[in-house]
């Protein structure tokens, strides 16, 4: 019991992925030769991962009699007895101790955005997330944080065409995620997340299309955008849309066929045709905008 390796596993070091968002702004802001932004970015990329485990360890102390009846939950440290409760909560002080002093490092800003990210996931986690449509808008609220704290937090203007693609992006994996959890839930979805019995697959579907269609178009619209263009010295970047398109419609054929999404940071990584969308993605960006 409290094994190293089953502590780590409580920290779900596979979800810091998501904190990536950070990196957005230091990417298309042209900020990367800045060794200062480059370390402020850094540091709150880690304060992010280290407060985002000490939401998941909270919520695992909070659900662990409920993780127990979970087909894939049950296998987390708390619910399956391999961390003891007062290991969790010492765990838990010093990943949100460390994750605030990095926020400091960042700046007071991104310090403020790590707040109000532990604060809204603190309510998500006690009864906000048993309310239909806030539960999902308040998961992309949380990755919205981590683009501002990564942007504004760090005196990197972002743009609005990107910070719109941003929040509709994470409703979309959001949404995804719902929609996967009715399939793998099954019977037993009202007991484990109640907020389920308010969606339906079809009312998912056409809120999960909607979404779709809104991140194509908004990247589209920040690619083709004049101030984006004087940027980055190139008017190319709308050539990476196709990427952009092929990623989403390979998500969506997963999730009607394979019921992936219900760990995003996971399911990204698992499919090689969204892997080769999303690397070629970053390549060709990264060579048109450098």
């Amino acid at each position: 019991m409290n094994k190293p390796s089953e502590l780590i596993r409580l920290l779900r070091p596979h979800q810091w992925v998501k904190n990536g968002f950070v990196f957005i702004g230091l990417l298309f802001g042209h900020a990367w030769q800045d060794h200062l932004l480059v370390y402020r970015v850094v540091a709150a990329f880690i304060a992010f991962s280290f407060v985002s485990s000490f939401i998941y360890i909270i919520n695992d102390i909070a659900d662990k009699d409920i993780d127990k009846l979970h087909p894939e939950k049950r296998r987390r440290p708390l619910a399956a007895g391999t961390v003891t409760m007062g290991a969790a909560i010492t765990l838990g002080v010093l990943v949100i101790s460390l994750g605030l002093c990095l926020g400091v490092l960042a700046s007071y800003l991104v310090l403020v955005f790590l707040l109000i990210y532990i604060a809204l996931n603190l309510l998500y986690s006690f009864g906000l997330k048993q309310i239909v449509i806030l539960d999902v808008f308040i998961i992309a609220t949380g990755f919205m944080l981590r683009i501002f704290a990564g942007t504004i937090g760090v005196g990197i203007p972002p743009s609005q065409w990107l910070l719109l693609c941003g929040f509709m992006i994470t409703l979309f994996l959001g949404l995804t995620k719902r929609r996967s959890e009715m399939f793998a839930l099954a019977d037993n979805k009202t007991a484990q997340r109640k907020v389920l019995e308010h969606y339906t697959p079809v009312l998912l579907d056409k809120m999960i299309s909607i979404s779709a269609a809104c991140v194509i178009i908004s990247y589209g619209l920040y690619t083709m955008s004049p101030d984006t263009i004087q940027i980055h010295e190139t008017g190319s970047l709308i050539y990476t849309i196709p990427f952009v398109v092929y990623g989403i419609f390979r998500y969506i054929f997963l999730l009607h066929y394979q019921q992936t999404g219900g760990e995003p940071s996971r399911d990204l990584f698992r499919d090689p045709h969204i892997v080769g969308a999303v690397a070629a993605w970053f390549i060709v960006s990264l060579w048109l905008i450098a």
